[in-house]
């Protein structure tokens, strides 16, 4: 189902009224996987440490699969995912190992010479 900006509103605000644990913060962020304009939301949940560790597991691997087109939010995406792996107080090294996904490895957002990115705009198909 593809989200509207009205839809992420609500789901946002959803997500910041809920408690600081809770599986439907994780099933918010999944919600959000088709709205591009979602990203700044996903990036903010992936870099706050007091965020539920599942919806930020959700919304790394939602970058890692379909990272931003613009090349100035796949840094501040890349830069969210850095902040999150490299905090001492956090085990994140089961981050992105989904049964049906690749263990995350660098670059995290490839650069490509055409300016093209993997995205290109539509999710695939499950």
């Amino acid at each position: 189902m593809n989200r509207t900006a009205e839809d992420l509103d609500r789901l946002a605000e959803e997500f910041r009224a809920l408690p600081a644990a809770g599986d439907r913060k994780r099933e918010i962020v999944a919600e959000l996987d088709d709205v591009p304009d979602a990203l700044p939301f996903l990036i903010a949940v992936v870099a706050d440490p007091g965020e539920y560790d599942l919806a930020r597991v959700e919304a790394a691997t939602i970058l890692r699969l379909w990272p931003p087109d613009d090349p100035a939010t796949r840094r501040t995406a890349g830069r969210g995912l850095l902040t999150a792996l490299h905090d001492p107080e956090e085990d994140l090294t089961a981050w992105g190992r989904y049964p049906d996904t690749p263990a995350p490895s660098l670059p995290l957002f490839p650069a490509t010479e055409s300016g093209n990115c993997p995205r290109s705009g539509s999710r695939p198909s499950s």
